[in-house]
């Protein structure tokens, strides 16, 4: 029985990164490297006719079928190397003519890091990006839903100034539509290596695999075959850099979905009550108290992303290795994946089908009411900012800021009145505060009583970010 199992914890285990990770795949693409390899020889004419026949297509099927199981019984059993197992395992499907020329003339990690770029790039392009276009949409649609939808804004967890629940979400949104580009420039800028032990291409010069025109032109054909480019230079590994900008990138990616669920975890929260997880029939929220609803969704989008950064960690203690190469990263490494598989399970948490057929996103509820509850609880105070800059815009003689916050905001809250109406008192009894007042335009007056109106461009944010996640959907569709 095949073992798909990915790495991290078994709890989760994405499926669609089951054909990267999946434990018996992973050596997949080790043999993708060198078939393209033989292939490249016998183009070349080191292979000769009479050898390169026994590479069928029902061979090369069986050369990317070897289970890492069978892999690590030959490891453990007979070379204590991972890559010679793979080849004795190779040597007995692929016939005895073509079996002295697999793995000629490379180094493991020809086709180790050559293939785990592989990998990586195919998982972005197959799982990843379906998935993050199907949020960004889904998303959107929540932006142009409640683009109008008041919200009192919050900084330091106080309420500050009016904005929409669509400019909120648009926030998030807006940071998903960054980092899916950034996570697509650098899946496009990703390298490999057929350069050797030291990555200097000592066998393929020194033996002449190549031409007389082009010293590196061997590793350019088999990469070629691959669809990659060859890093500049590297050593028996690859440079790091561009796959730990790849996984960089995704690790900003989990940490803009998981903002979204910070925001909703709190804003879910008895006393606010603004945004709430759909509950499904069944569904249990606490193992004693009957009447809990708690946010596990969100919760599981935040937490996900602790555990992504910190295998970030991985990344950068394997940035550095001894000379042209160690083996203390090799366990490492394989650790890697788990990175994209965390993304993975964040990204199918916000698209999970109810048996309603209808996403976990589309399920996420605004309690409109309780939006204008909130607001109404500031709605006096909130203008404190326009009131501030009108009374210094028309002449006010000190610190209209100091008298706003010293004398109007205290007095407000202790009559429970709003700004503009102690102001007007106050104006009422000092004839020349009143002149001030007098000189602020009407329409700006207005404002101060309608503390609605002053939402900025927050609705036109809101749906600027849904035409541009559209327009970034087609365009990311368009290269697919």
């Amino acid at each position: 029985m095949q073992n798909l199992t990915l790495p991290g914890n078994p709890r989760y285990q994405p499926r669609q990164m089951m054909p990267f990770f999946g434990y018996d795949n992973l050596y997949q693409k080790v043999a993708a490297v060198e078939i393209a390899t033989l292939k490249t020889l016998y183009e070349i004419k080191v292979i000769p006719d009479s050898d390169f026949g026994d590479l069928l297509p029902d061979v090369e099927t069986q050369l990317m079928a070897i289970p890492t199981t069978e892999v690590d019984k030959i490891e453990r059993q007979i070379t204590h190397h991972d890559i010679r197992a793979w080849v004795r395992l190779a040597q007995d499907i692929i016939g005895k003519k073509l079996a002295r020329w697999v793995h000629v003339p490379l180094t493991s990690y020809d086709p180790i890091d050559t293939g785990r770029i592989l990998q990586f790039r195919e998982a972005y392009e197959k799982a990843l990006k379906p998935a993050i276009s199907e949020v960004a949409l889904l998303l959107a649609g929540r932006v142009e839903k409640f683009a109008s939808q008041i919200q009192i804004g919050r900084t330091h967890g106080q309420h500050a100034l009016p904005i929409t629940v669509g400019f909120w979400l648009a926030t998030v949104l807006s940071r998903l539509l960054y980092n899916w580009q950034q996570m697509d420039i650098y899946a496009n800028s990703l390298v490999g290596k057929i350069s050797g032990a030291v990555g200097a291409h000592n066998a393929q010069l020194g033996l002449e695999f190549t031409s007389k025109t082009d010293k590196n032109s061997f590793e350019k054909l088999v990469l070629a075959k691959l669809d990659l480019k060859p890093a500049p230079i590297s050593t028996q590994i690859l440079p790091p850099e561009p796959l730990g900008y790849f996984l960089f990138s995704c690790v900003m990616m989990s940490a803009a979905l998981a903002q979204l669920g910070r925001d909703c975890r709190h804003l879910m929260r008895n006393e606010i009550a603004e945004i709430s997880e759909s509950f499904e029939s069944n569904q249990i929220g606490s193992s004693t108290m009957a009447h809990k609803r708690n946010p596990i969704n969100f919760e599981n989008l935040e937490g996900t992303w602790l555990k992504t950064k910190n295998e970030f960690g991985k990344v950068l203690d394997t940035l550095i290795s001894e000379h042209q190469r160690d083996l203390v990263g090799s366990s490492v490494a394989r650790d890697y994946p788990i990175i994209l598989i965390n993304l993975q399970q964040q990204l199918n948490t916000l698209t999970k089908k109810n048996k309603d057929k209808v996403p976990f996103l589309e399920r996420i509820n605004v309690n409109e009411n309780a939006c204008k509850k909130n607001f109404n609880q500031s709605a006096g105070l909130i203008i404190a900012e326009p009131l501030y800059i009108a009374l210094q815009m028309a002449g006010y003689p000190g610190d209209a800021h100091e008298l706003v916050n010293n004398t109007l905001v205290p007095e407000a809250k202790l009559r429970n009145w709003k700004l503009i109406t102690v102001l007007e008192e106050m104006a009422n009894n000092d004839s020349g505060l009143k002149k001030i007042v007098d000189r602020i335009p009407t329409d700006v007056r207005k404002l101060m009583w309608d503390p609605e109106r002053y939402v900025g461009d927050s609705m036109k944010i809101a749906i600027k970010t849904v035409k541009r996640t559209k327009q970034t959907v087609f365009n990311f569709s368009q290269t697919d």
